[in-house]
């Protein structure tokens, strides 16, 4: 097997030129830059990142924790890292938690361990204290779909207070007076930020009430069972915002079996905009660019690592409504 001695012989360079190519991390010249890679080419190269973790330096892997990968939102998060992390010849750890603390805390204790040379973490219960742990071991963190008020640590949030707004005036634009809303967990942050949004738009209508805000866990069971609810308690309403898209179709699958027809009688939106195009009649959504921040989150996590200078800790990415078939009967 080829050595890194080999490459920098060949390429003419030293062998510190080479590890500070490989690691991405120093200044190296555009010449020696090409030289190392097409020796790396020729010899087929492959960093020994046992050696590279031994020697104290990084080891090429990076972890993504999720708190439920059956929800298809992080599946798809779950792509755009990984491509991205493959672009910097980076491995990536899928861990997914369950939404259980224990759980992601052994996983944290584990990926320290395996010296991981840093972590995104989509979480809904992780605690401050926990990345501050993470930060004094110096393994770089960034945060994704969540924010931590007065933390240090890079978050990535969609602009969900718009997205909730957006998504009730279109029901409002499509004709509906009175407009119920299923939240997700009132202690999550983009949660909390979409049914802010709701309630900008909903209570300058004359038939808002409380009442009209159904509570349930971002699953389609919970979407279904807030959705009864709401029927039970407002039996005219003609509009539904749910805050993500599997409690959107638990909605429609309740509001078919009340006999009641989406969206003739009763037009659903939901959020994230996650692939779903199976379902009948095709949810309404504001789509969050999640390609973009998968991609984003590995972009800055590199920088992190390499101890490069990035321009804000918080990024906030905008939201696009995405008309179908359960807002528009002419939706195709």
């Amino acid at each position: 097997m080829p050595t890194i001695k080999d490459v920098s012989k060949l390429a003419g360079v030293s062998v510190a030129t080479v590890s500070r190519y490989l690691n991405k991390n120093g200044y190296v010249s555009q010449q020696a830059a090409d030289a190392i890679a097409e020796v790396i080419d020729k010899l087929n190269y492959k960093p020994n990142n046992i050696a590279r973790s031994l020697a104290g330096m990084k080891t090429a892997t990076i972890a993504l924790m999720v708190p439920d990968i059956l929800n298809p939102f992080f599946p798809e998060v779950a792509r755009a890292t990984e491509d991205a992390a493959n672009a910097y010849d980076y491995t990536l750890i899928l861990c997914n938690t369950d939404n259980n603390p224990e759980k992601e805390q052994k996983y944290i204790e584990t990926l320290i361990h395996k010296q991981v040379d840093g972590i995104i973490i989509s979480s809904y219960t992780i605690k401050p204290e926990q990345l501050e742990h993470l930060q004094k071991r110096k393994i770089p963190v960034i945060l994704m779909d969540n924010h931590l008020s007065g933390s240090s640590i890079v978050s990535l949030m969609s602009n969900n207070f718009n997205g909730g707004k957006l998504a009730t005036e279109h029901l409002q634009n499509q004709g509906c007076r009175k407009i119920a809303h299923i939240c997700g967990p009132i202690h999550i942050t983009s949660s909390r930020e979409r049914t802010n949004g709701y309630e900008v738009i909903a209570k300058q209508l004359d038939s808002f009430t409380p009442s009209l805000i159904a509570y349930s866990d971002f699953t389609v069971k919970g979407g279904y069972r807030a959705m009864q609810e709401l029927i039970q308690k407002h039996p005219d309403l003609d509009g539904v915002f749910a805050s993500n898209d599997l409690m959107a179709a638990g909605a429609i699958k309740a509001l078919q079996e009340a006999n009641l027809s989406v969206p003739t009688d009763v037009k659903v939106i939901g959020f994230d905009g996650i692939q779903m195009e199976m379902m009948s009649p095709e949810i309404s959504t504001v789509a969050q660019p999640i390609y973009e921040i998968g991609k984003t989150a590995v972009d800055t996590l590199v920088k992190l690592i390499n101890g490069d200078p990035i321009e804000t800790y918080t990024q906030t990415f905008e939201v696009e409504l995405q008309v179908k078939q359960s807002t528009s009967i002419q939706s195709k």
